[in-house]
């Protein structure tokens, strides 16, 4: 019997692809107007486009972090930057529990990795109604040691047909987090008044590169472009966020499009594991869970 690799959800107007290969997002449109960027079912997402990051988002510096007096390594995975990046989940299938025409349910056991000896288990629902789409993701201890955890979701904003250079960035974030050459956390996070990371209001992204961390995140990002608007909304547990623009010129161009805007909602920045920051201690039989979504 074969296995489902996605699914289709549709309500309200809105019309969502999941992935069953790291629960991503795989599109989002409304009455036919793409809010987010696209990719082939099968294909591999474009720069991790949809994918959830967990147990951490971002990069953790040389694979390396301690926990409760221990030294855990993980596989570096980037023998760019020599990090292990965005989690343990993006490449795995999940399980679905619940599939309805508006609604799918994914399940995942994480499993025991390299510096990762722990039992987490994973949950993840997408909806869609007249109000957009919803994501409800829920993390639960099923071992008998606390666990440390930090996730993310690598979302791509769309409007339409609208290049992105045609767009202004509202983002409500009141500080930015400097990064090294090696996209690691570099010092403390940084106002954001008077400088070029002021997205408090709208702000053209004509020509703009950026790949940079941003807390105290209000609870809507909204991209404005010609022909409308997509609004991102998250919960107070998310108060950080990646802002990164794809561009062919840094050899990162989205493919079919060329310039796209990700915003990724986090609970936490990179390199949260090596760092601590706004990590989360997670007890045995605990449960952790968030929101967002877009309209």
């Amino acid at each position: 019997m074969s296995v489902q690799p996605g699914f289709t959800i549709a309500a309200g107007g809105y019309v969502a692809e999941i992935a069953r290969t790291g629960a991503g997002l795989r599109g989002l449109r409304r009455d036919g107007v793409a809010l987010t960027e696209e990719w082939p079912l099968g294909a591999k997402p474009p720069l991790s486009a949809g994918l959830v990051l967990a147990p951490w988002p971002g990069r953790t510096e040389d694979g390396i972090y301690t926990w409760d007096g221990e030294v855990h390594r993980l596989a570096v995975t980037s023998d760019v930057t020599g990090t292990a990046d965005h989690g343990l989940v993006r490449r795995v299938d999940w399980d679905d529990v619940e599939v309805a025409s508006d609604a799918v349910t994914l399940v995942l056991d994480v499993g025991r990795h390299p510096g990762w000896p722990f039992d987490l288990h994973l949950r993840i629902r997408y909806s869609v109604a007249e109000s957009g789409l919803t994501c409800a993701f829920e993390a639960r201890n099923d071992g008998e040691a606390d666990l440390p955890l930090a996730v993310g979701f690598h979302t791509y904003l769309r409007v339409g047909d609208d290049p992105v250079d045609a767009c202004t960035l509202e983002l409500g974030a009141g500080r930015w987090q400097p990064l090294d050459g090696r996209l690691l956390p570099d010092g403390p996070p940084r106002t954001v008044d008077g400088t070029e990371y002021d997205y408090r209001a709208p702000r053209s992204l004509d020509g703009v590169q950026i790949d940079t961390p941003f807390t105290d995140v209000a609870r809507t990002t909204v991209l404005r472009g010609p022909s409308g608007a997509a609004e991102l909304w998250t919960a107070p547990s998310l108060p950080w966020a990646q802002v990164f623009i794809a561009d062919p010129v840094n050899g990162k161009g989205y493919p079919g499009r060329g310039r796209a805007l990700a915003v990724e909602p986090m609970s936490a920045p990179g390199n949260a594991l090596h760092t601590g920051t706004d990590v989360i201690r997670l007890a045995p039989g605990a449960r952790w869970g968030t929101e967002w979504g877009i309209r």
